[in-house]
């Protein structure tokens, strides 16, 4: 991975960073070779302060961190591209992007799969989600195939809004199995695109 920092005289280039799930551009920083090999090192983005002359490494105030998962360089070698995890807001101002965006999926399973996680990880006492939880793997399981069997049911019938309904609970407690499997959404869409055949051009 080698990047053109003698490009700019202040050998400072632009660092984009995407937040790695939902892909919303979080915030712009500028690196220095030095503030770069940290970022690696320590897997947290680290940048270099134009205005203080200083590495700084984003969170290192607030401990909203934003954490490595993929480091891309552009086409000319002078770009680089961050996605990361944030671990909490990201701009200064409290906002969850520094261009005042909400910080949410465009797909809207992956955002339910996060919500699910919330429920798994910090249960409630009124969240149904939580509750299957708490009763375990095997009951999950049970439930996705009762209502996998009712979705066969609705499909010989001729109500489509029942049909859809039961659609949707399937999906629902089929995303719930995954994360009691630690599964992510990722993971089996990863699996399927590997099975896709390339396109041959005659």
């Amino acid at each position: 991975m080698k990047i053109d920092f003698e490009k700019s005289s202040d050998g400072l280039v632009p660092a984009i960073v995407q937040d790695a799930e939902t892909h919303k551009v979080l915030m712009l920083g500028y690196m220095n070779r030095v503030a770069f090999e940290k970022t690696q090192k320590t897997e947290l983005v680290t940048f270099f302060s134009r205005s203080r002359q200083k590495l700084w490494t984003k969170g290192e105030t607030s401990g909203n961190f934003l954490r490595v998962q993929k480091i891309l360089i552009d086409c000319d070698d002078d770009t680089i591209l961050i996605k990361a995890n944030p671990l909490g807001a990201v701009c200064h101002t409290g906002a969850e992007t520094c261009f005042n965006e909400k910080n949410e999926s465009e797909n809207f399973l992956f955002a339910l799969e996060k919500v699910i996680e919330e429920r798994k990880q910090n249960p409630s006492e009124d969240s149904y989600t939580s509750k299957l939880f708490e009763k375990g793997l095997n009951k999950i399981a049970q439930k996705v195939g009762e209502e996998a069997f009712e979705l066969v049911i609705e499909a010989k019938d001729d109500n489509e809004d029942l049909f859809k309904d039961e659609a949707a609970d399937l999906l629902f407690h089929y995303l719930v199995l995954l994360a009691a499997k630690n599964v992510s959404l990722k993971d089996v869409t990863g699996i399927l695109a590997s099975r896709k055949k390339p396109i041959s051009v005659k």
